[in-house]
């Protein structure tokens, strides 16, 4: 969305060398320039669990601080096959206000607790299966530019599904997958480095009693020369 701001000019002609007619002409034309703010994100789709809390998330992006504006939040919910949206709950700071009384008692404000909100979200209490269906978040914005204050409208939508029990996502699955997959190449590698140093020691305890005897045989070789050499005498 762009904001109207009004441009300013001053034109100046100069006339023959005698004298000099200066003539101005001061004009406006309308420029379009980005609004410093925006709404994060699009449409979301996200599970609830049955019996538990679920906070529903909205959340503006301002891009500058230096411009102040006001905001209010309203949500509204469409249940799962019908058409219209009923109004749920509206946030005007400081008060926060249920709409519905199929919400009564099971909403709390979330959010930017100031005027200039940012943050719209709402949790909600003790989810049921009728909480299925979409919800959409609306920011009623006023800028307080220099020319003129500017009114901005942006609304979001979050297609929520309430199941029993909660399902895994797929990076968890993985996760738990790959660490069982990690043990076992771990266990592997252990088991094959234990065999190697075993063989390894083993070879050298075998080659260290072969030396021993070696040396048991050579010094019972000379013993034995050593006897012959006495009975030849």
């Amino acid at each position: 969305r762009k904001v109207n701001i009004f441009a300013h000019w001053l034109t100046i002609s100069c006339s023959n060398r005698n004298d000099t007619l200066l003539v101005s002409c001061r004009c406006c034309q309308p420029l379009r320039v980005p609004v410093p703010w925006r709404l994060c994100g699009g449409g979301l789709l996200t599970e609830a669990v049955a019996g538990k809390g679920f906070l529903l998330g909205c959340i503006s992006c301002k891009r500058r601080e230096e411009v102040s504006a006001r905001a209010t939040v309203d949500w509204h919910f469409k249940p799962l096959g019908e058409e219209e949206f009923r109004h749920i709950f509206h946030y005007d700071h400081p008060s926060a206000e249920i709409l519905h009384e199929d919400f009564s008692k099971r909403l709390e404000w979330h959010g930017t607790r100031s005027g200039d909100i940012q943050t719209g979200a709402v949790y909600v209490h003790n989810v049921s299966v009728n909480d299925t269906g979409t919800y959409r978040c609306t920011f009623h914005r006023t800028l307080f530019l220099a020319m003129a204050d500017e009114h901005v409208t942006v609304e979001k939508e979050v297609e929520l599904s309430v199941v029993a029990v909660a399902n895994r996502p797929l990076t968890a699955v993985i996760s738990e997958i790959m660490m069982y997959v990690l043990i076992v190449v771990l266990q592997l590698w252990l088991i094959v480095v234990l065999v190697y140093c075993y063989k390894k020691i083993s070879a050298e305890h075998e080659a260290r009693e072969a030396r021993k005897a070696l040396k048991a045989q050579a010094a019972l070789l000379e013993s034995k020369d050593s006897c012959d050499g006495v009975q030849l005498e």
